[in-house]
């Protein structure tokens, strides 16, 4: 950014495109995927779950990933319809949090994704039943084989467990390191809802 972060103001796309500018860096200085985040989900039991996944996609409308429905993250993501976001990127010393209530995408941009993966990529949305138990790893690379000639020479269709979800921001906090550990925090935030105006508040380190 060509000024001080925290002197943007709170437009409708502020905090996006401050996030762009962001993530434009780590593209330039992370040496493997700077589109990595944690994503924070809850069990049925109020119990927070945090795995790293890849962000496939963002803009005014949200952040966008792709996983399994059947998983753990699917079945928490579909039963409770929030999320919460982290990306940190130790060569600029930044960090980036958002929460916000999450949407499923549309088939047409899950089947876009789905089929701009590999063929690998495509067969394992098949044949792993994901975050259930597995007797051995001979089983898992069998259903490989198996899916494999299934769709040998074939079109290998979207699986329907199989698509992805995008998280609506309602709250988006930009950290930067400083010296001492008085970082900057600046956080946006709006009321859940398209079209909302954001507020910028600065937060204590």
């Amino acid at each position: 950014m060509s000024r001080d972060f925290t002197e943007i103001e709170p437009t409708a796309s502020a905090p996006f495109e401050l996030f762009a500018a962001w993530m434009g860096d780590a593209e330039q200085s992370e040496p493997n995927d700077p589109n990595a985040m944690s994503v924070a989900t809850v069990d049925g039991q109020g119990v927070p779950n945090v795995r790293i996944l890849l962000l496939k996609g963002f803009d005014e409308r949200g952040f966008v990933f792709y996983t399994n429905f059947e998983s753990n993250k699917g079945r928490e993501l579909l039963a409770h319809r929030h999320a919460a976001l982290c990306f940190h990127w130790k060569s600029l010393r930044r960090q980036v949090r958002i929460r916000g209530p999450i949407e499923q995408v549309s088939n047409d941009e899950a089947d876009i994704y789905y089929n701009s993966r590999s063929e690998g990529s495509r067969i394992g949305a098949w044949a792993s039943q994901q975050s259930r138990p597995l007797q051995s790893r001979d089983d898992l690379e069998r259903a490989v084989e198996d899916y494999t000639k299934r769709y040998a020479c074939k079109d290998i269709p979207r699986p329907q467990h199989w698509s992805g979800f995008r998280v609506k921001p309602v709250e988006i906090e930009f950290w930067h390191d400083r010296p001492y550990r008085l970082h900057d925090r600046i956080v946006f935030s709006r009321e859940a809802g398209d079209g909302q105006s954001w507020t910028k508040q600065r937060l204590n380190p």
